[in-house]
């Protein structure tokens, strides 16, 4: 059994090999590898929709047209993970659209539930006598289920461990997709890192970390791999590549199953419209790069390198509680959102847009 896994795919519409499904300029040489797998998967991060009604939230509302599940299909994409902060941009009838359309081709899907019970779905791959399971999570930004509302599944620090040690009971393979890290960080943050391992105690063989759309680090921890960030797969949707020069890079992961499991990490480059193979003086360049950030996965120096990220003057906007409180209000702050139990009182009485979107 091989499986291929790709990291954000977000269209738009100034991409138009998908809508015309023009599979073999979209994805090049990437077909091959797609078409020696048994299963690929990628993130789709976007509605697939003509509906323009956006649900309200701070960035960007994603969607792709009509079109582009066929496109996917034709390059070898058998399966799509939905969990991320993006795929309820177009609220239900975005979502609803984009689960026609996979079911119409024939494209299978997880981490999106009609409630917050529900999404707690694995994706479960059987090859012979044995199953591969696949959770798919995603932070909490938007698009996470409610109880009483459709949405993605949401990584929960208990019930998420709770279900990769059950799907370790009755698979023999667990892979994690978790849409979580800080946008554009090379290095994780110290909670990303306790959650990545933790998951790998709990059962997962694989946890593979999306949404930063930077490459970031990666490290065989206790017996299982650890991608902190794939990087981009193709992701035009928002155009930051000429602020990120690493907005076009990504890493495919090839997983090869027999009794056990071998891992191996593929550079790509979203080239103009399409994807491509990563030339050999590309595939250097990242592999190098990886190879000496994760580094600071043994050392410690990771932690460092984040906070050397967050205080970069492009962040400042984080800082207005200093502009707008006194010292003690600023120090009362900072203890709130540091106790668990008083982080919980303030979400109680704050709630995001994601709590009131189409709740009707």
């Amino acid at each position: 059994m091989k499986l291929v896994i790709c990291g954000d795919i977000s269209i738009g519409d100034s991409t138009p090999l998908f809508k015309e499904q023009n599979e073999k300029e979209a994805f090049n040489d990437i077909i091959p590898v797609f078409k020696d797998a048994d299963r690929v998967i990628v993130n789709l991060e976007c509605a697939v929709t003509e509906h323009d009604k956006g649900i309200e939230k701070f960035g960007p509302c994603l969607k792709a047209p009509f079109g582009t599940i066929e496109t996917l299909k034709k390059a070898g994409v058998t399966d799509c993970a939905l969990s991320n902060n993006h795929i309820f941009d177009f609220g239900k009838k975005g979502l609803a659209d984009t689960i026609s359309e996979l079911e119409k081709n024939g494209v299978n899907y997880t981490g999106i539930g009609e409630n917050k019970d529900d999404a707690r779905k694995d994706l479960v791959i059987p090859y012979g006598d044995k199953k591969i399971s696949v959770i798919n999570v995603c932070e909490h930004e938007y698009s996470y289920a409610l109880y009483n509302r459709v949405g993605a599944r949401e990584f929960c620090p208990f019930e998420t461990m709770d279900d990769i040690a059950k799907a370790k009971e009755n698979s023999d393979f667990v892979i994690v997709i978790f849409h979580g890290g800080k946008e554009y960080s090379a290095y994780p943050s110290e909670r990303l890192v306790r959650a990545c391992r933790s998951m790998v105690r709990r059962g997962a063989d694989l946890v593979l970390c999306q949404h930063t759309h930077i490459i970031s680090c990666y490290e065989q921890f206790e017996g299982g791999h650890i991608v902190y960030g794939q990087g981009n797969f193709h992701f035009v949707a928002v155009d930051y590549g000429s602020k990120n020069p690493f907005w076009n890079q990504g890493l495919m992961v090839r997983a090869d199953f027999t009794d056990k499991m071998e891992v191996e990490l593929i550079p790509t480059i979203a080239d103009g419209l399409g994807i491509r193979l990563a030339n050999e003086k590309e595939s250097k360049e990242i592999m190098d790069g990886l190879k000496e950030r994760s580094k600071s996965l043994i050392d410690g120096s990771y932690r460092e390198r984040f906070a050397e990220f967050c205080n970069q003057p492009k962040f400042a906007f984080y800082k207005f509680p200093e502009r707008l409180l006194p010292e003690d209000g600023l120090a009362m702050f900072c203890h709130y959102i540091d106790c668990e139990s008083h982080l919980d009182v303030w979400k109680e009485l704050y709630k995001t847009k994601n709590h009131t979107n189409e709740l009707d």
